[in-house]
């Protein structure tokens, strides 16, 4: 039996990935600890996995900061906090290795900088985990979330390539805690994250598959592709009897959604209200937050904290939601038309996918209003061009799904010890 620690960081959507990488595991006779925020620990101990909870990680403020979902400063933000995370991060591992001693395996996102720290201080293996397509940064394949994107898309490769290596906008909000950290555990520190500390080298997991991010050549060398997890904890949480008794009640409602880490929310369900009552449609708000729903909703919607979306979307008649890849891929599986209101992050490069797939429509979050809003929600419910498109990128989803196995026998091969330079 081999010991793994799984490393997240993020919200729900970037949580759930690892804990079903943990099922698998656990499966094949591992024993899998998680770290992370002690938000998660009951969903992850429930799935099966040991848990060793971060302390003083403060993620409820850090997600409380509006500059979160801004396309720029969430960068900065989010760089910052990951700086900021290291040392609880290696606090808890220290936990971990006196109870347990050293593991066989890291498994962690390219954006949680504790995890290259710790396979450098102790000769770990690592696996980095991509779950969307604009974590690999490629010049072949140019993302709108990348400055000056249009401008560097009529560029020759070599150019975008130069370009890409040359720019490190958000190294600088990491790079204080990340020396002293390295400082402190007598670990080299990296000059340049992306090169240096962006993808393992001992593999690089992609959670999604080819058809919807098509390899390019400037991906790492020692990478593996898999699919979505789409893992929601199903099995785990159940519709209430009331949350049941409304679906079966009327025609599929409209599920809106910003995800679980948003916080500043209560605008867009405002303006979804609007929406479900112009359109004559039922609604589903779902926000971790109740305090971002609106007072004395209308009977035709209904709010809740938490659905699994494998159960709730196939139910429902379009999903309005921040373009997550973890509510995107649930969308393909059940074939929902999307209306992507990104804001930051992958969001935007989700969003101009699914429009290429002509499976959904999208808007930034800045332009989401009810007048503009109206005839691209109409288009989801009444264009039978994008319910086909929907239709037919479940057909891919459901149809080529690889080997789990061929999954864990890569991850597995991994856990050959490391030499030490």
């Amino acid at each position: 039996m081999s010991k793994i620690i799984l490393l997240p960081h993020g919200t729900a959507g970037d949580v759930l990935p690892y804990i079903w990488l943990g099922r698998q595991l656990m499966q094949r006779g591992h024993q899998v600890t998680m770290i992370w925020v002690d938000a998660f620990q009951l969903l992850a101990e429930k799935a099966g996995l040991e848990y060793v909870p971060m302390v003083n990680a403060k993620y409820e403020e850090f997600l409380s900061n509006s500059m979160l979902w801004d396309a720029h400063k969430g960068f900065q933000a989010g760089f910052a906090y990951a700086g900021d995370c290291i040392g609880s991060y290696t606090d808890a591992f220290a936990t971990y290795v006196e109870r347990e001693g050293l593991p066989d395996l890291l498994i962690s996102p390219q954006n949680n900088f504790v995890a290259p720290l710790l396979r450098e201080k102790h000769g770990l293996p690592l696996v980095s985990v991509v779950l969307h397509p604009l974590a690999f940064i490629s010049a072949h394949e140019i993302s709108c979330c990348i400055p000056c994107w249009r401008l560097l898309r009529m560029l020759p490769v070599f150019a975008r390539s130069f370009f890409l290596s040359a720019i490190r906008p958000y190294d600088r909000f990491a790079m204080p805690q990340i020396r002293k950290q390295c400082a402190l555990h007598k670990v080299k520190p990296p000059k340049n994250l992306r090169r240096d500390w962006w993808s393992s080298p001992d593999g690089t997991l992609a959670l999604f598959p080819e058809w919807y991010g098509k390899p390019q050549p400037d991906w790492p060398v020692n990478y593996f592709q898999w699919d979505f997890p789409l893992e929601d904890l199903r099995t785990e949480t159940a519709l209430s009897p009331e949350f049941e008794a409304f679906l079966e009640a009327g025609s599929k409602p409209v599920v809106f959604t910003l995800g679980t880490g948003h916080v500043h929310a209560r605008p867009f369900f405002e303006t979804a209200v609007e929406l479900c009552s112009q359109l004559g449609c039922r609604g589903v708000f779902v926000s971790r937050d109740p305090a971002q729903i609106p007072d004395n909703l209308p009977a035709s919607i209904m709010a809740v904290q938490y659905a699994p979306f494998s159960v709730l979307l196939p139910r429902a008649s379009a999903c309005v939601h921040h373009g997550g890849i973890g509510t995107l891929s649930q969308c393909f599986r059940a074939g929902l038309p999307q209306f992507i209101v990104s804001m930051a992050f992958d969001q935007p490069d989700n969003a101009e996918r699914v429009k290429r797939f002509g499976a959904g429509v999208s808007i930034d979050i800045r332009q989401f209003n009810v007048k503009r809003a109206l005839p691209l929600l109409r288009r989801c419910l009444e264009d039978v061009a994008i319910h086909q498109k929907a239709a037919a990128c479940t057909e891919l989803l459901v149809g080529g799904r690889p080997s789990v196995d061929a999954l864990m026998e890569w991850l597995e091969h991994r856990m050959k010890p490391m030499l030490k330079p």
